[in-house]
């Protein structure tokens, strides 16, 4: 990144992309899958094991059935780990967290994961472009 381009990251860019994953969560712990598509831009991409969703309306429906089913009931958690700018609009956010089943206070090893989120500015905006996550153990 060239010093020009770090001159135009803020704090406060810093913190919106870090918001991202706090979004994310409260829209799970809603099961609002309207609130969490609206995080992606128009053509992001989700990639979770076992399944790919190709724009903002394939990960609405993704979400919406997974709500009612394999993740009824659930939560998640996450914290950012690390970030990193690509340019002034653009950036990558890992973090590692997972889904929380009823009952779990803590993340199970084997439900325990990694991801990456790539993250662009769009009209002044900061939204998700890529997610993707992985399992956090072989």
């Amino acid at each position: 990144m060239t010093t020009t381009e770090t001159a135009k990251v803020t704090d406060a860019d810093k913190a919106a992309i870090a918001a991202l994953t706090q979004k994310v969560i409260a829209a799970w712990a809603y099961h609002d899958a309207d609130a969490f598509a609206d995080v992606f831009t128009e053509d992001g991409t989700m990639i979770l094991a076992g399944s790919f969703a190709n724009g903002r309306e394939e990960i609405r429906a993704f979400l919406k059935d997974a709500y009612a089913t394999n993740y009824k009931g659930t939560q998640v958690t996450g914290k950012p780990v690390s970030l990193r700018f690509l340019s002034a609009d653009s950036a990558v956010l890992l973090t590692q967290g997972g889904v929380l089943y009823k009952g779990e206070s803590e993340v199970a090893d084997h439900n325990a994961i990694r991801a990456s989120w790539t993250v662009a500015r769009q009209n002044g905006e900061w939204r998700l472009a890529a997610y993707q996550n992985t399992p956090r153990d072989k």
